[in-house]
């Protein structure tokens, strides 16, 4: 019989599996990053964070901002804390997109940042370390 081109019905039967297969990998990226585990991302906070930032209100502004309230603040506005113009140009409002992407690759998202940590680069680490801040900056 040959090579016959696919049928409309067959085409759109392709293009709705492929639609499926992205939506379900965009729900379980979306959903790992929402599902950290607090308690290991306080250990990656100690390991990686501490040294530059608190967390506590009134919590001292070191080489980085003191992170308390940080959800929903607009970055660069931390009080008490100067931030490079980059930041304070940014646009970003934290949340856990933003605080996920700006920690997976802090120069990346933000060129010119102050902040010389290159970022975690596990994606399990990195969910657990927003899920940690979502819980401890509030």
């Amino acid at each position: 019989m040959g090579w016959q081109p696919a049928s409309h019905w067959e085409k759109v039967m392709k293009i709705w599996a492929v639609a499926v297969v992205a939506a379900i990998v965009g729900f379980a990226t979306q959903a790992s990053a929402q599902s950290g585990d607090a308690t290991r991302g306080q250990r990656v906070f100690n390991q990686q964070c501490r040294a530059c930032h608190t967390l506590e209100k009134g919590g001292a502004q070191t080489a980085g901002p003191n992170l308390h309230g940080v959800f929903g603040r607009k970055a660069g506005t931390a009080e008490g804390y100067e931030a490079s113009e980059a930041m304070k140009k940014s646009g970003i409002v934290w949340d856990d997109t933003t605080m996920a992407e700006y920690n997976r690759d802090p120069k990346g998202k933000v060129p010119g940042t102050k902040m010389l940590f290159n970022g975690v680069k596990n994606a399990g680490q990195l969910a657990d370390l927003v899920a940690y801040l979502k819980q401890a900056t509030q």
